[in-house]
């Protein structure tokens, strides 16, 4: 149970609890990233090592196991984030004008900046091509960034250039009305040629960076189609009506069709020698900011995600 949330000074956090009776016996470490939803148990695990966490007043280690009305203080220090530099990388822009720019992201890339990973993203690659015309509402390490696909999926993605056309397309995001077509590589044979998934996501309790089915989570829809069958493996179409982080990766695993390539919600394992599932962002469609006008942008299918299918069809 959450106390309260004081100000210290401008670079520390600190933070109360009081342990409730059906928490007890849990290691601290795992009690307190699940009641501090946005830090990672690694970083409690740090914290606790520096001597910022106490149980009761006296320091305490990770092993601790919590009890009843045990009194919990944890000093969390501002991260500090480094300067985000532009990066001459190459970017296989499909559309620009003077509001948005749409690109064809490739594999292994990270959208924005994180722990990590400061450089080589698309953000670095955008900040050298733009110049100072992108959006700033979502911070310095997130300019002209209005929605994000995963570091292992291709395929279109939209930064904007100003703030006015990042609200425009923001608004759309938030109340479903964006196109958006993923093209998929899953495991297992379809018995039905289309389907719908409508189940809520949340984030897992036990592993804070995955996703699950979760009954309280957020809802989460995903409408599918089978574009071909093959003997252990299907090609489809997935279209989103909901943007949840991972949403096809758990909803496609949760009715036992993993992506192929996925070592986080699948097994990762397959005979083509993949960099993580086998994920594209195909389709991206909205109103454009600048025209009010419907536009719909696409990328084809990247030569690994090709290469796979012509080995399938054989």
């Amino acid at each position: 149970m959450k106390m309260e949330i004081l100000k210290l000074d401008n670079n520390l956090d600190f933070q109360e609890f009081v342990v409730d009776i059906e928490d007890k016996g849990t290691r601290i470490d795992k009690y307190i990233s699940d009641e501090i939803n946005d830090i990672s148990r690694s970083r409690v695990q740090k914290l606790i090592d520096d001597g910022l966490v106490t149980v009761n007043g006296t320091v305490t280690k990770s092993n601790y196991k919590v009890n009843c009305e045990d009194k919990i203080t944890v000093t969390i220090p501002e991260l500090v984030v480094p300067d985000i530099e532009p990066e001459d990388i190459h970017l296989d822009i499909i559309h620009e004008d003077e509001d948005i720019i749409v690109v064809n992201k490739p594999k292994g890339m990270v959208v924005h900046p994180a722990a990590g990973h400061y450089t080589g993203t698309l953000v670095n690659a955008l900040m050298f091509h733009c110049k100072d015309n992108l959006s700033g509402i979502n911070g310095v390490m997130r300019p002209g960034i209005v929605h994000r696909i995963d570091m292992d999926t291709t395929g279109v993605i939209v930064a904007c250039k100003n703030d006015s056309a990042h609200n425009f397309i923001a608004e759309q995001l938030s109340v479903h009305s964006i196109t958006r077509k993923y093209y998929a590589i899953v495991m297992n044979r379809f018995k039905d040629e289309e389907g719908i998934v409508d189940a809520p996501i949340g984030r897992n309790k036990t592993d804070r960076k995955k996703m699950c089915i979760d009954k309280n989570g957020r809802r989460a829809v995903t409408r599918y189609k089978v574009l071909e069958n093959f003997d252990k493996f299907s090609f489809i179409e997935c279209q989103l009506e909901t943007g949840r982080t991972h949403q096809i990766r758990v909803h496609m695993s949760s009715i036992g069709h993993p992506l192929l390539g996925d070592s986080v919600y699948g097994s990762g394992k397959s005979q083509f020698n993949l960099q993580g599932q086998t994920l594209h962002a195909g389709v991206l469609g909205f109103i454009h900011p600048g025209s009010k006008e419907y536009v719909e942008y696409s990328a084809p299918l990247p030569d690994y995600f090709n290469n796979v299918l012509k080995t399938l069809r054989k």
